[in-house]
């Protein structure tokens, strides 16, 4: 029976050599990756917290309504008894010293008077009499219109002290949201730079754990590339090997036949003839 060849296309031996390292890291790499635990790549533990002057800042948001008391007390300087607590607390003793020195100044004239009444001959007259109640008279106003032009002097600057501390607390309530702001502005700023420098090592650790839980199937995954590389890149060998053709019913009868008999004469006594 005519014998048969089996042509088959095979891989260098070098290469084949490498697919099978190539298949027993990728078995490895795959194993080692189910193994992960994906806590330790993923989770809060990668996410940057607040930082220090971030909470800075937010503490500072109450300041925000810091103006209220600016408001109120400049409220405090309006109205028609606003000026009170304004007046000089001195006002008084200065009014009662003016008006002192005014009546001592009037009672200086009534001797001069009265000496020209003596040299006019009317001295203890009716005329002398007229003449001193004028005198008190005129006296009395003008010590009235001082005493109202002292008075009206403190309410004036009263008023306007009260005038300017409503401006500065109004300037005041106006300004302490803006400076807060600012503050609560930069320091946000700041702080959100700090948190990103976090926010970057941290991932930056989160790479690495990454990289590190996967390099055996990463690193695997590459070789197989190089190998794929190369068996497409390499001419394969081509390899012949004899197959026996399968047995026909006839020679597997015969050969069944033939089997048979030798069991049969090694188990039977066989009968020698002797030819005389």
């Amino acid at each position: 029976m005519a014998e048969v060849q089996q042509q088959q296309v095979l891989p260098a031996p070098h290469i084949e050599a490498a697919s099978k390292v190539y298949l027993e890291d990728l078995a490895k790499g795959i194993g080692a990756a189910r193994q992960v635990d994906l806590s330790k790549l993923y989770g809060s533990q990668f996410v940057a917290p607040q930082s220090a002057i971030q909470a800075e800042a937010e503490a500072l948001r109450g300041g925000l309504g810091g103006f209220q008391s600016y408001l109120t007390d400049a409220a405090a300087s309006t109205g028609p008894t606003a000026y009170q607590s304004y007046m000089s607390p001195y006002q008084s003793d200065v009014i009662d010293t003016t008006l002192a020195e005014y009546d001592r100044q009037a009672q200086m004239q009534m001797p001069a008077m009265a000496a020209q009444a003596i040299g006019a001959g009317a001295f203890g007259g009716g005329r002398e009499g007229v003449q001193r109640a004028e005198y008190q008279s005129a006296s009395d106003r003008n010590r009235a219109a001082l005493q109202a032009q002292l008075l009206q002097t403190g309410f004036g600057q009263a008023q306007n002290l009260a005038a300017q501390n409503f401006a500065q607390q109004m300037n005041l309530a106006q300004a302490a949201p803006t400076l807060v702001g600012q503050q609560i502005g930069a320091l946000s700023t700041l702080g959100a730079q700090q948190q990103a420098q976090s926010q970057a090592e941290l991932g930056a650790q989160q790479q690495l754990a990454y990289q590190q839980a996967y390099q055996p199937l990463q690193a695997a995954q590459q070789y197989g590339s190089g190998v794929m590389g190369l068996i497409s890149g390499y001419p394969q060998r081509e390899s012949t090997s004899p197959v026996a053709p399968a047995p026909s019913p006839l020679s597997t009868a015969l050969g069944v036949g033939s089997t048979l008999a030798g069991i049969y004469r090694a188990v039977t006594p066989q009968q020698i003839q002797i030819k005389s």
